[in-house]
């Protein structure tokens, strides 16, 4: 079997000289990929803390996490219903769901927060 070409390819005996245009390309194709691929050098990374918004207290204490998400459940279940209050049909239905998940929700922290005390009893 006959390849198209020989392996490996054949190499130009003398390098051939670039134009100012293929410089330039060169140059441009180059700054393109560095900003996409390479970290800038010029600018400090940003500490990862400073990208948060909203974060949790690294020595929150499991109880005091739990306490929290109950009554953030409680909220979301009271303000729920309310709303279900003002709705007729299909809307109030779903809401009404809603509120039967969050309650499931508070179920299972009650749950979690009697386990705890327990333990630390």
């Amino acid at each position: 079997m006959i390849k198209p070409t020989p392996n490996p390819p054949k190499k130009a005996s003398r390098p051939t000289a670039k134009t100012p245009e293929e410089i330039n390309l060169d140059k441009a194709a180059q700054k393109a990929l560095d900003h996409y691929l390479k970290p800038k050098a010029d600018k400090p990374a940003k500490n990862q803390r400073q990208l948060d918004y909203f974060i949790v207290a690294p020595n929150a204490d499991a109880e005091g996490l739990l306490a929290h998400t109950y009554e953030t459940f409680c909220s979301v279940s009271t303000l729920i219903l309310d709303l279900s209050e003002d709705l007729e049909g299909a809307p109030r239905n779903l809401a009404l769901a809603i509120h039967q998940m969050g309650e499931m929700g508070v179920l299972l922290l009650e749950k979690l927060l009697d386990s705890e005390a327990k333990v630390q009893r």
